[in-house]
């Protein structure tokens, strides 16, 4: 009996991480890809539940399936316990900016907002965009703009009023990136994410409406 799925590791013709799908001159899906596409379903959902993980899993595929692309690197690797770590450290870091969110809405004195910006150390597409995915799902924050040739996120913080405040929201984005590094990038991408961040420019941001001189 034809197997209607077959796997990399009982195959070697497949590239690895990968399976067909459908038998003889079925369609190969990259596993790497598909596990991907659904973290980012969950992540837009912003709710981790089975039924979003099910359905996740079940558009990705189907997007593979009816999109094909051709056999490529895209850079993307599992690392289970840094996916544990990214995750643990995603929910305690909701919570806690949803906390410090809510008190600065009720609270009598008004903040400074600003846009700040944020070099990373990784240059990838892939991990610029998980990055920034990564950032935009913590309150208190959103991203603006990706600057790719850069390497820069620009980064909407809504507490603004001292310079220690911005130089936090910078350590965060950093957090953030290592661990998403950590946790699908690949061996050079987190030997540069084990380096000190780049050295930031001493602005501390403007407030938005603001015109610089570099506007």
């Amino acid at each position: 009996m034809r197997r209607l799925i077959r796997f990399s590791y009982r195959n070697k013709d497949l590239p690895p991480f990968s399976c067909e799908f459908g038998g003889r001159r079925g369609r190969v899906l990259d596993l790497p890809l598909i596990a991907w596409l659904t973290v980012i379903w969950v992540l837009l959902w912003s709710g981790l539940h089975w039924a979003n993980l099910l359905t996740g899993a079940v558009v990705a595929v189907a997007v593979c399936l009816a999109f094909p692309l051709p056999q490529v690197d895209l850079g993307l690797r599992l690392h289970p316990w840094g996916i544990l770590r990214l995750a643990g450290f995603l929910l305690l870091h909701m919570y806690t900016s949803a906390v410090r969110v809510t008190r600065q809405i009720f609270a009598d004195r008004p903040h400074r907002a600003a846009v700040i910006a944020v070099p990373l150390r990784c240059r990838s597409d892939l991990m610029l965009t998980a990055t920034a995915v990564t950032v935009s799902n913590v309150p208190g924050g959103s991203v603006v703009e990706v600057r790719r040739a850069t390497a820069t996120v620009f980064l909407h913080v809504l507490d603004a009023d001292r310079p220690a405040e911005l130089a936090a929201a910078r350590r965060s984005v950093w957090r953030l990136e290592e661990l998403t590094v950590r946790a699908f990038g690949t061996r050079d991408e987190i030997a540069r994410v084990a380096v000190p961040p780049p050295p930031t420019a001493p602005h501390t941001g403007e407030q938005p409406g603001d015109q610089g001189e570099d506007a």
